[in-house]
């Protein structure tokens, strides 16, 4: 894991000379921390196929990592999590831990749950996270779009500024 950890070439303390200048009322994607942070969402946090909402919270949070969209956690409890289906396909994170990860119908990945956290991120362990390529993912009334490059499953909204990791040539970002 340390190593993992050490190969990122950014980190939060200077924005590169690529970054995108903020607008008033955006924040950089390259201000956000590594190792990540987490924080307190203040807007309800909604998730849904078709019509099928599969996730509606006030008490979410979201994970803030340099050069990445943010990414969205709701508690187990303020998820329907009967029409997740495990994939059996886990992922490690060097940061948060170990994952599962979910299809929902035909939408395959639509979520992932950190089962086992390092100590940092015991507060997200059991909540869950969605992928908001094909399902409809809300923060507030904001409809968000997915992260560049289709893995990682940041929520973009209007008020980052970027480039935003996941696209050509962003691996070492």
């Amino acid at each position: 894991m340390a190593a993992a950890r050490r190969h990122w070439r950014y980190r939060g303390q200077a924005r590169p000379p690529f970054a995108d200048t903020p607008a008033p009322g955006q924040r950089s994607v390259w201000d956000f921390p590594r190792p990540p942070a987490i924080e307190p969402v203040a807007q309800t946090l909604t998730v849904a196929a078709g019509d099928d909402v599969l996730a509606r919270t006030d008490r979410g949070v979201r994970v803030l990592e340099t050069a990445g969209a943010p990414t969205y956690y709701i508690p187990p409890d303020d998820v329907d999590a009967a029409g997740l289906v495990d994939l059996q396909q886990p992922t490690l994170c060097e940061w948060k831990g170990l994952a599962r990860n979910f299809a929902w119908g035909e939408v395959a990945p639509a979520a992932w749950c950190y089962e086992r956290t390092f100590p940092e991120f015991l507060a997200i362990r059991g909540w869950f996270a969605f992928h908001p390529g094909e399902l409809r993912c809300l923060v507030g009334e904001e409809r968000v779009r997915p992260q560049p490059g289709g893995y990682y499953g940041g929520w973009v909204t209007s008020d980052l500024a970027g480039p935003i990791k996941g696209g050509p040539g962003s691996a070492g970002w």
